[in-house]
Protein backbone atom coordinates (compact mmCIF):
# COMPACT_ATOMS: atom_id res chain seq x y z
CA UNK A 1 0.00 0.00 0.00
CA UNK A 2 3.00 2.19 0.83
CA UNK A 3 4.62 1.80 -2.05
CA UNK A 4 1.32 2.98 -4.38
CA UNK A 5 0.80 5.64 -2.38
CA UNK A 6 4.28 7.26 -2.56
CA UNK A 7 4.67 6.82 -6.20
CA UNK A 8 1.40 8.27 -6.74
CA UNK A 9 0.00 10.47 -4.45
CA UNK A 10 3.27 11.82 -2.91
CA UNK A 11 4.31 12.42 -6.36
CA UNK A 12 1.27 14.50 -6.79
CA UNK A 13 1.72 16.52 -3.44
CA UNK A 14 5.15 16.76 -4.79
CA UNK A 15 4.19 18.22 -8.34
CA UNK A 16 1.41 20.38 -7.29
CA UNK A 17 3.76 21.78 -4.62
CA UNK A 18 3.77 25.04 -6.83
CA UNK A 19 -0.01 25.71 -7.63
CA UNK A 20 -0.48 25.87 -3.90
CA UNK A 21 -1.08 28.91 -2.12
CA UNK A 22 2.05 30.71 -2.16
CA UNK A 23 3.38 31.70 1.26
CA UNK A 24 5.48 34.67 2.57
CA UNK A 25 9.19 32.95 2.60
CA UNK A 26 11.92 33.72 5.31
CA UNK A 27 14.07 35.75 3.21
CA UNK A 28 11.53 38.42 2.52
CA UNK A 29 11.86 40.90 4.37
CA UNK A 30 9.78 41.71 7.66
CA UNK A 31 8.62 45.21 6.35
CA UNK A 32 6.37 43.93 3.77
CA UNK A 33 4.18 42.13 6.69
CA UNK A 34 3.49 45.12 8.56
CA UNK A 35 -0.86 45.96 8.68
CA UNK A 36 -2.00 47.24 5.44
CA UNK A 37 0.77 45.48 3.26
CA UNK A 38 0.96 42.83 0.54
CA UNK A 39 4.64 41.04 0.81
CA UNK A 40 5.65 40.61 -2.61
CA UNK A 41 4.20 37.26 -3.85
CA UNK A 42 2.25 36.44 -7.00
CA UNK A 43 -1.26 37.30 -8.30
CA UNK A 44 -4.02 36.37 -5.84
CA UNK A 45 -1.75 34.94 -3.22
CA UNK A 46 -2.90 35.31 0.25
CA UNK A 47 -1.58 37.72 2.43
CA UNK A 48 -0.75 38.10 6.47
CA UNK A 49 -1.58 41.72 7.36
CA UNK A 50 -0.88 41.03 11.27
CA UNK A 51 3.27 40.96 11.78
CA UNK A 52 2.91 37.98 14.68
CA UNK A 53 0.76 35.95 12.79
CA UNK A 54 3.34 36.53 9.57
CA UNK A 55 6.20 35.61 11.83
CA UNK A 56 4.34 32.94 13.29
CA UNK A 57 4.00 31.39 9.95
CA UNK A 58 7.05 32.18 9.05
CA UNK A 59 8.61 30.45 11.66
CA UNK A 60 7.05 27.44 11.43
CA UNK A 61 7.08 27.05 7.69
CA UNK A 62 11.30 27.06 7.83
CA UNK A 63 12.06 24.27 10.03
CA UNK A 64 11.74 20.32 8.85
CA UNK A 65 10.70 17.55 9.63
CA UNK A 66 9.33 16.99 13.79
CA UNK A 67 10.10 20.78 14.09
CA UNK A 68 7.94 21.76 11.43
CA UNK A 69 4.93 19.28 11.91
CA UNK A 70 5.43 20.95 15.71
CA UNK A 71 5.66 24.93 14.34
CA UNK A 72 2.54 24.45 11.58
CA UNK A 73 0.07 22.17 14.57
CA UNK A 74 0.67 25.57 17.32
CA UNK A 75 -0.07 27.89 14.28
CA UNK A 76 -2.99 26.59 12.99
CA UNK A 77 -4.29 26.21 17.14
CA UNK A 78 -3.26 29.70 17.42
CA UNK A 79 -4.64 31.23 13.92
CA UNK A 80 -7.24 29.30 12.99
CA UNK A 81 -9.04 31.27 10.49
CA UNK A 82 -5.81 32.43 8.91
CA UNK A 83 -5.61 33.00 5.03
CA UNK A 84 -2.67 30.52 5.02
CA UNK A 85 -4.77 28.07 6.98
CA UNK A 86 -4.88 25.84 3.72
CA UNK A 87 -1.56 26.04 3.16
CA UNK A 88 -0.42 25.44 6.65
CA UNK A 89 -2.60 21.90 5.96
CA UNK A 90 -1.28 21.14 2.82
CA UNK A 91 2.48 21.33 4.00
CA UNK A 92 1.68 19.80 7.24
CA UNK A 93 0.00 16.69 5.68
CA UNK A 94 2.84 16.21 3.42
CA UNK A 95 4.80 15.86 6.76
CA UNK A 96 2.66 13.35 7.92
CA UNK A 97 2.72 11.80 5.11
CA UNK A 98 6.35 11.72 4.89
CA UNK A 99 6.79 10.41 8.43
CA UNK A 100 4.34 7.34 7.87
CA UNK A 101 1.74 8.48 10.27
CA UNK A 102 -1.27 7.37 8.44
CA UNK A 103 -3.47 8.69 11.44
CA UNK A 104 -2.35 12.15 11.43
CA UNK A 105 -2.44 11.92 7.52
CA UNK A 106 -6.14 11.31 7.39
CA UNK A 107 -6.97 13.86 9.94
CA UNK A 108 -5.18 16.40 8.59
CA UNK A 109 -6.43 15.41 5.01
CA UNK A 110 -9.72 16.09 6.53
CA UNK A 111 -9.29 19.12 7.96
CA UNK A 112 -7.51 20.30 4.84
CA UNK A 113 -10.88 19.04 3.04
CA UNK A 114 -13.57 20.84 5.31
CA UNK A 115 -11.36 23.99 4.66
CA UNK A 116 -11.17 23.32 0.91
CA UNK A 117 -13.67 21.55 -0.89
CA UNK A 118 -11.87 21.16 -4.12
CA UNK A 119 -8.40 19.82 -2.88
CA UNK A 120 -7.98 16.94 -5.27
CA UNK A 121 -4.76 15.43 -3.14
CA UNK A 122 -6.51 15.87 0.19
CA UNK A 123 -9.79 13.51 -1.27
CA UNK A 124 -6.98 11.44 -3.05
CA UNK A 125 -5.38 10.61 -0.37
CA UNK A 126 -8.63 9.80 1.85
CA UNK A 127 -10.15 8.20 -1.04
CA UNK A 128 -7.12 6.00 -1.04
CA UNK A 129 -6.73 5.26 2.50
CA UNK A 130 -10.69 4.52 3.26
CA UNK A 131 -10.53 2.22 0.39
CA UNK A 132 -7.22 0.10 1.56
CA UNK A 133 -8.52 0.08 5.33
CA UNK A 134 -11.84 -1.76 4.03
CA UNK A 135 -10.23 -3.80 1.57
CA UNK A 136 -7.90 -4.84 4.81
CA UNK A 137 -10.32 -5.77 7.54
CA UNK A 138 -10.78 -2.79 9.49
CA UNK A 139 -13.74 -3.60 11.67
CA UNK A 140 -15.79 -0.04 10.39
CA UNK A 141 -14.80 -1.52 6.59
CA UNK A 142 -18.86 -0.48 5.83
CA UNK A 143 -18.43 3.24 7.23
CA UNK A 144 -14.95 3.15 5.59
CA UNK A 145 -16.44 2.34 2.19
CA UNK A 146 -19.08 4.94 2.37
CA UNK A 147 -16.33 7.29 3.28
CA UNK A 148 -13.99 6.28 0.02
CA UNK A 149 -16.78 6.76 -2.20
CA UNK A 150 -17.78 10.53 -0.85
CA UNK A 151 -14.31 11.53 -1.61
CA UNK A 152 -13.68 9.56 -4.13
CA UNK A 153 -17.27 11.41 -6.16
CA UNK A 154 -15.52 14.61 -4.37
CA UNK A 155 -12.72 13.95 -6.41
CA UNK A 156 -13.72 13.41 -9.58
CA UNK A 157 -16.24 16.56 -9.20
CA UNK A 158 -13.03 18.71 -8.33
CA UNK A 159 -10.59 17.47 -10.46
CA UNK A 160 -11.49 19.12 -13.45
CA UNK A 161 -10.94 22.58 -11.38
CA UNK A 162 -7.54 21.39 -11.01
CA UNK A 163 -5.41 23.37 -12.46
CA UNK A 164 -2.06 22.70 -13.83
CA UNK A 165 1.30 23.34 -11.79
CA UNK A 166 3.88 25.97 -12.46
CA UNK A 167 6.86 24.52 -14.76
CA UNK A 168 4.29 21.37 -15.66
CA UNK A 169 4.09 19.76 -18.94
CA UNK A 170 0.84 18.92 -20.32
CA UNK A 171 2.24 15.52 -20.12
CA UNK A 172 3.16 15.18 -16.83
CA UNK A 173 -0.11 17.21 -15.87
CA UNK A 174 -2.32 14.85 -17.55
CA UNK A 175 -0.58 11.85 -15.89
CA UNK A 176 -1.01 13.51 -12.02
CA UNK A 177 -5.01 13.60 -13.48
CA UNK A 178 -5.14 10.02 -14.52
CA UNK A 179 -3.31 8.92 -11.10
CA UNK A 180 -5.76 10.70 -9.25
CA UNK A 181 -8.78 9.28 -11.60
CA UNK A 182 -7.81 6.05 -10.81
CA UNK A 183 -7.51 6.77 -7.42
CA UNK A 184 -11.11 8.30 -7.11
CA UNK A 185 -12.49 5.60 -9.29
CA UNK A 186 -11.09 2.79 -7.47
CA UNK A 187 -12.78 4.12 -3.97
CA UNK A 188 -16.23 4.13 -5.98
CA UNK A 189 -15.84 0.57 -7.75
CA UNK A 190 -15.39 -1.12 -4.42
CA UNK A 191 -17.47 0.44 -2.63
CA UNK A 192 -20.46 -0.37 -5.46
CA UNK A 193 -19.11 -3.52 -5.83
CA UNK A 194 -19.93 -4.42 -2.05
CA UNK A 195 -22.98 -2.73 -2.47
CA UNK A 196 -23.64 -5.46 -5.49
CA UNK A 197 -24.16 -2.16 -7.84
CA UNK A 198 -22.21 -4.38 -10.51
CA UNK A 199 -22.87 -1.70 -13.24
CA UNK A 200 -21.07 0.96 -11.66
CA UNK A 201 -18.24 -1.57 -10.23
CA UNK A 202 -17.50 -2.21 -13.65
CA UNK A 203 -17.43 1.49 -14.93
CA UNK A 204 -15.47 2.81 -12.09
CA UNK A 205 -12.77 0.20 -11.49
CA UNK A 206 -12.33 -0.66 -15.45
CA UNK A 207 -10.98 2.91 -15.12
CA UNK A 208 -8.71 2.20 -11.93
CA UNK A 209 -7.29 -0.87 -13.17
CA UNK A 210 -6.66 -0.11 -16.68
CA UNK A 211 -4.96 3.06 -14.92
CA UNK A 212 -2.68 0.60 -12.55
CA UNK A 213 -3.02 -3.03 -13.86
CA UNK A 214 0.01 -4.29 -11.83
CA UNK A 215 -2.67 -3.23 -8.75
CA UNK A 216 -4.20 -6.41 -7.43
CA UNK A 217 -6.92 -4.60 -5.58
CA UNK A 218 -8.62 -3.17 -8.32
CA UNK A 219 -7.79 -5.85 -11.13
CA UNK A 220 -9.20 -8.82 -8.67
CA UNK A 221 -12.42 -6.84 -7.71
CA UNK A 222 -12.92 -5.67 -11.39
CA UNK A 223 -12.76 -9.38 -12.64
CA UNK A 224 -15.37 -10.68 -9.71
CA UNK A 225 -17.69 -7.57 -10.99
CA UNK A 226 -17.82 -8.54 -14.72
CA UNK A 227 -18.36 -12.21 -13.01
CA UNK A 228 -21.30 -10.70 -11.40
CA UNK A 229 -23.22 -12.48 -8.41
CA UNK A 230 -23.47 -15.84 -7.05
CA UNK A 231 -25.88 -17.52 -7.34
CA UNK A 232 -26.47 -15.97 -10.87
CA UNK A 233 -29.11 -13.22 -11.80
CA UNK A 234 -30.40 -12.48 -15.16
CA UNK A 235 -31.08 -9.17 -14.08
CA UNK A 236 -27.44 -9.00 -13.98
CA UNK A 237 -25.68 -10.44 -16.69
CA UNK A 238 -22.46 -11.41 -16.31
CA UNK A 239 -19.48 -10.39 -19.33
CA UNK A 240 -17.44 -13.27 -19.51
CA UNK A 241 -14.57 -12.30 -21.75
CA UNK A 242 -14.09 -9.35 -19.78
CA UNK A 243 -13.89 -11.10 -16.51
CA UNK A 244 -12.00 -13.53 -18.03
CA UNK A 245 -9.30 -11.13 -19.06
CA UNK A 246 -9.21 -9.35 -15.91
CA UNK A 247 -8.75 -12.82 -13.68
CA UNK A 248 -5.90 -13.62 -15.67
CA UNK A 249 -4.13 -10.06 -15.08
CA UNK A 250 -4.82 -10.66 -11.29
CA UNK A 251 -3.38 -13.49 -11.41
CA UNK A 252 -0.60 -12.11 -12.45
CA UNK A 253 -0.75 -9.06 -10.19
CA UNK A 254 -1.15 -11.44 -7.36
CA UNK A 255 1.02 -10.58 -4.33
CA UNK A 256 1.99 -13.87 -3.67
CA UNK A 257 2.36 -17.61 -5.32
CA UNK A 258 -0.45 -19.11 -3.56
CA UNK A 259 -2.51 -16.33 -4.54
CA UNK A 260 -1.04 -16.64 -8.37
CA UNK A 261 -2.05 -20.48 -8.13
CA UNK A 262 -5.34 -19.62 -6.81
CA UNK A 263 -6.67 -16.97 -9.25
CA UNK A 264 -5.05 -18.34 -12.27
CA UNK A 265 -7.36 -21.80 -11.33
CA UNK A 266 -10.28 -20.01 -11.31
CA UNK A 267 -9.77 -17.61 -14.21
CA UNK A 268 -9.36 -21.16 -16.29
CA UNK A 269 -12.22 -22.24 -14.83
CA UNK A 270 -14.40 -19.48 -15.85
CA UNK A 271 -12.21 -19.52 -19.27
CA UNK A 272 -13.51 -23.43 -19.71
CA UNK A 273 -17.09 -22.90 -18.56
CA UNK A 274 -17.33 -20.04 -21.11
CA UNK A 275 -15.31 -22.04 -24.30
CA UNK A 276 -16.19 -25.36 -23.25
CA UNK A 277 -12.70 -26.49 -23.01
CA UNK A 278 -9.26 -25.85 -21.83
CA UNK A 279 -7.68 -25.52 -25.35
CA UNK A 280 -6.65 -22.02 -25.96
CA UNK A 281 -6.11 -20.95 -22.15
CA UNK A 282 -2.14 -20.71 -22.43
CA UNK A 283 -2.91 -18.51 -25.58
CA UNK A 284 -5.24 -15.99 -23.39
CA UNK A 285 -2.76 -16.33 -20.49
CA UNK A 286 0.12 -15.45 -22.50
CA UNK A 287 -1.51 -12.16 -23.82
CA UNK A 288 -2.13 -11.23 -20.05
CA UNK A 289 0.87 -11.08 -19.73
CA UNK A 290 1.95 -9.31 -22.58
CA UNK A 291 -0.34 -7.08 -22.55
CA UNK A 292 -1.07 -4.96 -19.28
CA UNK A 293 -3.83 -3.36 -20.79
CA UNK A 294 -6.70 -5.42 -22.88
CA UNK A 295 -6.38 -5.51 -26.70
CA UNK A 296 -8.79 -3.47 -28.37
CA UNK A 297 -9.41 -7.07 -30.40
CA UNK A 298 -9.57 -9.19 -27.47
CA UNK A 299 -12.41 -12.33 -27.92
CA UNK A 300 -13.05 -16.14 -26.71
CA UNK A 301 -14.96 -18.11 -28.61
CA UNK A 302 -17.89 -19.66 -26.60
CA UNK A 303 -18.85 -22.90 -25.96
CA UNK A 304 -21.10 -24.38 -29.14
CA UNK A 305 -24.34 -24.18 -28.56
CA UNK A 306 -26.57 -27.05 -27.73
CA UNK A 307 -28.01 -27.17 -31.14
CA UNK A 308 -24.65 -26.55 -32.62
CA UNK A 309 -23.01 -29.97 -30.54
CA UNK A 310 -25.74 -32.30 -31.49
CA UNK A 311 -25.12 -31.00 -35.43
CA UNK A 312 -21.40 -32.07 -34.91
CA UNK A 313 -22.74 -35.12 -32.95
CA UNK A 314 -24.30 -36.49 -36.14
CA UNK A 315 -21.74 -35.23 -38.54
CA UNK A 316 -19.27 -37.15 -36.17
CA UNK A 317 -21.09 -40.65 -35.77
CA UNK A 318 -23.31 -42.54 -37.91
CA UNK A 319 -26.71 -42.77 -35.69
CA UNK A 320 -26.81 -46.88 -35.62
CA UNK A 321 -23.62 -46.14 -34.15
CA UNK A 322 -24.31 -43.32 -31.58
CA UNK A 323 -24.96 -44.65 -27.57
CA UNK A 324 -28.61 -43.98 -25.75
CA UNK A 325 -27.04 -40.69 -24.51
CA UNK A 326 -25.67 -39.19 -27.95
CA UNK A 327 -29.75 -39.55 -29.45
CA UNK A 328 -31.46 -38.34 -25.98
CA UNK A 329 -28.93 -34.87 -26.53
CA UNK A 330 -29.67 -35.07 -30.55
CA UNK A 331 -33.36 -35.32 -29.83
CA UNK A 332 -33.62 -33.04 -27.03
CA UNK A 333 -31.15 -30.31 -28.53
CA UNK A 334 -30.94 -30.57 -32.23
CA UNK A 335 -32.27 -28.75 -34.76
CA UNK A 336 -35.26 -30.65 -36.60
CA UNK A 337 -33.03 -32.04 -39.76
CA UNK A 338 -30.49 -33.14 -37.44
CA UNK A 339 -33.37 -35.04 -34.90
CA UNK A 340 -35.12 -35.97 -38.25
CA UNK A 341 -31.54 -37.50 -39.23
CA UNK A 342 -31.35 -39.83 -35.97
CA UNK A 343 -34.99 -40.63 -35.75
CA UNK A 344 -35.44 -42.10 -39.31
CA UNK A 345 -32.16 -44.25 -38.61
CA UNK A 346 -33.09 -45.35 -35.20
CA UNK A 347 -37.05 -45.88 -35.50
CA UNK A 348 -38.16 -49.56 -35.39
CA UNK A 349 -35.56 -51.18 -35.33
CA UNK A 350 -34.15 -53.58 -32.27
CA UNK A 351 -31.86 -51.92 -29.87
CA UNK A 352 -30.54 -53.70 -26.81
CA UNK A 353 -28.99 -51.78 -23.91
CA UNK A 354 -28.84 -51.37 -20.40
CA UNK A 355 -30.34 -49.30 -17.90
CA UNK A 356 -31.81 -49.04 -14.25
CA UNK A 357 -35.59 -49.75 -13.49
CA UNK A 358 -37.34 -46.60 -12.37
CA UNK A 359 -40.70 -48.12 -12.07
CA UNK A 360 -42.25 -51.57 -13.52
CA UNK A 361 -44.97 -53.51 -14.10
CA UNK A 362 -46.32 -56.67 -15.85
CA UNK A 363 -46.86 -54.35 -19.15
CA UNK A 364 -44.50 -51.55 -19.00
CA UNK A 365 -40.80 -50.68 -17.38
CA UNK A 366 -40.31 -46.95 -16.78
CA UNK A 367 -36.25 -47.08 -17.64
CA UNK A 368 -33.18 -44.67 -16.61
CA UNK A 369 -31.15 -45.09 -19.87
CA UNK A 370 -28.59 -42.32 -19.63
CA UNK A 371 -25.96 -41.65 -16.84
CA UNK A 372 -27.45 -38.59 -16.20
CA UNK A 373 -31.06 -39.55 -15.30
CA UNK A 374 -29.75 -42.84 -14.14
CA UNK A 375 -28.09 -40.31 -11.27
CA UNK A 376 -30.93 -38.52 -11.20
CA UNK A 377 -33.24 -41.94 -10.95
CA UNK A 378 -35.89 -40.06 -13.67
CA UNK A 379 -37.19 -42.44 -16.52
CA UNK A 380 -35.92 -41.38 -19.86
CA UNK A 381 -37.25 -44.34 -22.07
CA UNK A 382 -40.97 -46.65 -21.56
CA UNK A 383 -40.30 -50.25 -22.48
CA UNK A 384 -43.75 -51.68 -23.34
CA UNK A 385 -44.13 -55.32 -23.71
CA UNK A 386 -46.52 -57.33 -26.31
CA UNK A 387 -46.82 -60.28 -23.39
CA UNK A 388 -47.28 -59.31 -19.95
CA UNK A 389 -44.16 -60.11 -17.97
CA UNK A 390 -44.58 -62.76 -15.26
CA UNK A 391 -44.14 -61.34 -11.74
CA UNK A 392 -40.85 -63.56 -10.77
CA UNK A 393 -39.39 -61.74 -13.68
CA UNK A 394 -40.17 -58.19 -13.03
CA UNK A 395 -37.44 -56.18 -11.43
CA UNK A 396 -37.08 -54.25 -8.59
CA UNK A 397 -36.61 -51.01 -8.38
CA UNK A 398 -33.14 -49.84 -8.67
CA UNK A 399 -32.30 -52.78 -10.22
CA UNK A 400 -29.76 -52.63 -13.64
CA UNK A 401 -31.53 -54.29 -16.50
CA UNK A 402 -30.65 -55.76 -19.83
CA UNK A 403 -33.31 -55.12 -22.25
CA UNK A 404 -34.56 -54.84 -26.42
CA UNK A 405 -36.65 -52.54 -27.69
CA UNK A 406 -37.79 -50.55 -30.83
CA UNK A 407 -38.06 -47.30 -30.74
CA UNK A 408 -41.26 -46.18 -31.64
CA UNK A 409 -41.99 -42.62 -30.46
CA UNK A 410 -40.38 -39.32 -28.12
CA UNK A 411 -41.05 -36.19 -26.87
CA UNK A 412 -38.26 -34.09 -27.35
CA UNK A 413 -38.59 -32.02 -23.40
CA UNK A 414 -38.68 -33.91 -21.30
CA UNK A 415 -37.24 -36.16 -23.07
CA UNK A 416 -39.03 -39.15 -23.10
CA UNK A 417 -38.32 -42.13 -25.52
CA UNK A 418 -41.15 -45.07 -25.92
CA UNK A 419 -39.68 -48.53 -26.71
CA UNK A 420 -42.04 -51.25 -28.48
CA UNK A 421 -41.83 -54.89 -28.46
CA UNK A 422 -39.92 -55.59 -25.15
CA UNK A 423 -37.84 -58.15 -24.29
CA UNK A 424 -35.80 -59.14 -21.17
CA UNK A 425 -32.18 -60.57 -22.20
CA UNK A 426 -30.82 -62.84 -19.96
CA UNK A 427 -28.68 -62.03 -17.22
CA UNK A 428 -25.32 -63.89 -18.84
CA UNK A 429 -25.69 -62.03 -21.89
CA UNK A 430 -22.77 -59.70 -23.13
CA UNK A 431 -22.22 -56.60 -22.49
CA UNK A 432 -25.06 -54.43 -24.04
CA UNK A 433 -24.61 -52.33 -26.94
CA UNK A 434 -25.78 -49.18 -25.95
CA UNK A 435 -24.85 -47.48 -22.37
CA UNK A 436 -24.88 -44.29 -21.11
CA UNK A 437 -22.61 -41.59 -22.89
CA UNK A 438 -19.90 -39.63 -20.99
CA UNK A 439 -20.77 -36.52 -19.13
CA UNK A 440 -18.98 -34.28 -22.25
CA UNK A 441 -21.94 -34.70 -24.20
CA UNK A 442 -23.64 -32.37 -22.10
CA UNK A 443 -23.05 -28.81 -23.36
CA UNK A 444 -20.00 -27.46 -21.69
CA UNK A 445 -21.73 -24.10 -20.79
CA UNK A 446 -24.75 -25.70 -18.88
Amino acid sequence: MKKILVTVVLGVVAATAAAAQSAPQPSQPPAQATPGQSPASPAQAPVIKDPAEYNAYVGAIGQKDAAQISGLEAFLTQYPNSVMKVAALQTLMQDYQQANNQQKTIDTATKLVAADPNNVRAMALLAYFDRLKAQGGDPNAKQDLADAKKYGQMGLDALPKFNKPDGTSDADFQKMKDQMSGIFNAAIGISCLTDKDYDCARKALRVAADGNPTDFSVVYPLALAYAGPTPPDPKIPPDPINGIWYAARASIAAPTPQYQQQIEKYAKNQYMKYHGGDDGWTDVLAQAKANPVQPANFTIKPAPTPPEQAHNMVLATPPDKMDFATWEFVLSNGKQEDQDAVWNAIKGKPVQMNGTVIKATAAQFDIAGSSDDIDAKKADITLTFEDKVPLKLIPKEGASLDFQGEPASYTPNPFMMTMEKGKLLKAAAPAPVKKAAPAHHKPASQ
